[in-house]
């Protein structure tokens, strides 16, 4: 079995096949047979990807019923107060579903990332903030929406880890593949829901 994580830069589709020319995909980076991202993350997300070719860990990783922690940081325009933040935390209306409480806080100073390519639109007087999110769900844009629907909306996006695997050591484009202990750790954490749930 292989277990790889990777940093996937902005504007890297979270998929081997191309649809268009012009838009990078996983097969830019991992050269390796048979392994498929669980989960995904946009081509306007950066971070921590999983990828496995391990069928029953994907499923248990992916699947709501099973959730798990993803955690992001979130760069969003100007500076959302304590109401913005608690509706995030407690789960909010978008489009036809409510979201599960989030673990949500505002991050004292921005976290320490490689600049994006392309940056983010800045506007001189408008503040960015930067909150992390955690979250035990991932549905199609969700933090996107959680931040829009209260007022702020996402600027970069980057999922800084999945359980207990992150970013550390990587920068975008760059993959390793799971020490024994992380995939062991990862096993246990996966296949442990079955009892929670």
């Amino acid at each position: 079995m292989r277990y790889i994580i990777l940093y996937k830069p902005y504007g890297v589709l979270c998929q081997f096949t191309q649809d268009t020319p012009e838009r990078e995909t996983l097969k830019d980076y991992i050269n390796v047979p048979d392994v498929y991202p669980v989960g995904r993350l946009d081509w306007d997300s950066e971070g921590l990807v999983l990828l496995t070719d391990n069928g029953q860990l994907q499923h248990r990783l992916s699947n709501p019923k099973f959730g798990h922690d993803r955690t992001y940081w979130v760069q969003v325009e100007r500076i959302p107060d304590d109401v913005a933040v608690n509706k995030l935390r407690n789960g909010i209306e978008i489009q036809d579903y409510r979201t599960k409480p989030a673990r949500v806080s505002l991050l004292p100073e921005e976290p320490i990332l490689p600049e994006r390519n392309p940056p983010i639109r800045f506007r001189k007087n408008v503040p960015t903030a930067w909150l992390e999110i955690t979250l035990t769900e991932g549905k199609n844009r969700q933090v996107r929406r959680m931040t829009a629907a209260v007022g702020f909306p996402t600027l970069r996006l980057v999922r800084s880890s999945i359980v207990h695997l992150n970013l550390n050591g990587l920068h975008p484009g760059e993959w390793r593949d799971l020490s024994s202990a992380e995939a062991k750790l990862l096993h246990n954490i996966a296949f442990m829901s079955r009892i929670n749930n």
